[in-house]
């Protein structure tokens, strides 16, 4: 049975915290959490990114800080991606691997802010994203631990004073749970997280939780403010719609892949949550692509 697994972190006795880089081994980890703080920037590779219970695309450059016990994992799309062009930096740290008040000093008072933010998943973009990838880039070649340790200051400083992100599990669903809490649901949105294209069900989930359907229905409402199948056709949905603008498939078949079983039904729940049909959001997505400006060339 798939369970969101708790990953144990050990750092070298050289090293106060993780600097790894990973192919695409980074991306076959299952939907997992860990008490230390992660920052993930994407080298190469495409797919989708789940963080506690929200789902979104990510591409080369995606650049993400996720708090403490935040479940998380990055998925390829099958085949978009040969062998050796998938790969990430990663950084794992706890936030008193400097000392248990490092981080309350004044001087320091945006990268404590920065920590707070993490704990809905922080996703950056536009020239903060370059800089970081930029910095990250340089700092998993450095040999110097004093170097790797000022290096990984400046990141934490560059995302912290900057205004260029989004928090991605808002609501902070699953990371402010109580451990007990957690044990019993991020098991949940790990069954659902591999295999909301398949057949999903609501007593396989209500036994993932130990709950009869009936409270289980209740807590998962209570949990994440959305009904389990408004939940499962959000995945679907999102998911729809990345094979929708990236693929030229059929409208049937996408919609069997992202796991609704039903053409007709899923002409239905995409129109309701995008206000067109799929075909005509495909084809208004295309025309914005050739209808944007053209960049000249130096």
């Amino acid at each position: 049975m798939i369970k969101a697994s708790y990953e144990i972190l050990q750092p070298s006795n050289s090293q106060s915290f993780l600097v790894r880089k990973f192919d695409k081994l980074a991306f076959d980890a299952p939907y997992h959490f860990h008490e230390e703080y992660e920052l993930t920037c994407i080298i190469k590779g495409s797919g989708k990114r789940y963080v506690g219970s929200h789902m979104e695309d990510f591409a080369s450059g995606d650049v993400v800080l996720l708090g403490p016990n935040l479940p998380h994992c990055w998925k390829l799309e099958a085949g978009e991606i040969p062998a050796g062009q998938a790969s990430a930096i990663v950084i794992q740290f706890n936030d008193a691997f400097l000392g248990s008040d490092f981080f309350n000093r004044s001087e320091l008072l945006q990268i404590k802010n920065l920590f707070q933010k993490s704990g809905c998943g922080v996703s950056f973009h536009s020239d903060t994203q370059a800089e970081v990838k930029r910095l990250l880039l340089n700092l998993v070649e450095e040999k110097n631990n004093f170097k790797i340790l000022i290096g990984l200051l400046e990141v934490l400083q560059c995302m912290a004073s900057s205004d260029e992100y989004i928090l991605l599990d808002q609501h902070r669903i699953v990371a402010e749970r109580s451990s007990a809490e957690r044990e019993r649901i991020n098991p949940v949105f790990a069954y659902l997280v591999e295999n909301f294209r398949k057949q999903v069900s609501l007593d396989t989930a209500a036994g993932i939780a130990n709950m009869t359907t009936n409270a289980f229905c209740k807590y998962f409402k209570k949990v994440t403010r959305k009904t389990f199948m408004e939940t499962i056709i959000e995945y679907r949905l999102n998911y729809a719609i990345q094979q929708l603008v990236q693929t030229d498939k059929p409208i049937s078949e996408i919609s069997y892949e992202s796991g609704f079983g039903d053409v007709s039904h899923f002409y239905k729940m995409f129109k309701a949550k995008m206000n067109l049909s799929p075909l005509n959001y495909r084809k208004r997505f295309m025309r914005n692509i050739t209808s944007a400006p053209k960049k000249l060339s130096a």
